[in-house]
């Protein structure tokens, strides 16, 4: 499995529009995100820091650059998701699965899934 660089809770925002729908240029990715008060030149800049990292990959053509992930959201999710864990639980799965049951509210649909997930887990031993 390849190392995810670290991404940015902007950069999040940038990828995640690519995620939905590439290969997109830096105005159709600025346009989608049109509620933020960011700039086209801002946008740009997070591509290319995304490009950079090789978390996104461009493409030149005639018309445009246009932009497209080189690593799915599932990758990204899972690294992201190990590096909170290791930092704030000291890599304690327990601990982090305790504190969200218990700090949130779990609709009976989550606790379903919840309860086959440990089955699954109890039938693996």
């Amino acid at each position: 499995m390849r190392r995810v660089p670290r991404i940015s809770e902007s950069e999040w925002e940038v990828l995640s529009i690519l995620w939905k729908k590439a290969p997109l240029a830096a105005t159709q990715v600025f346009e989608k995100l049109a509620g933020k008060s960011w700039k086209l030149s801002t946008v740009r800049t997070f591509l290319a820091r995304l490009e950079k990292k090789g978390v996104v990959k461009s493409l030149e053509s005639r018309e445009a650059k246009t932009y497209r992930p080189a690593i799915s959201r599932e990758e990204c999710v899972r690294e992201a998701s190990q590096s909170f864990l290791n930092r704030v639980f000291e890599g304690a799965t327990a601990s982090l699965l305790i504190h969200f049951a218990q700090s949130k509210r779990l609709s009976p649909r989550d606790l379903a899934e919840l309860e086959s997930i440990i089955a699954q887990k109890r039938k693996e031993k």
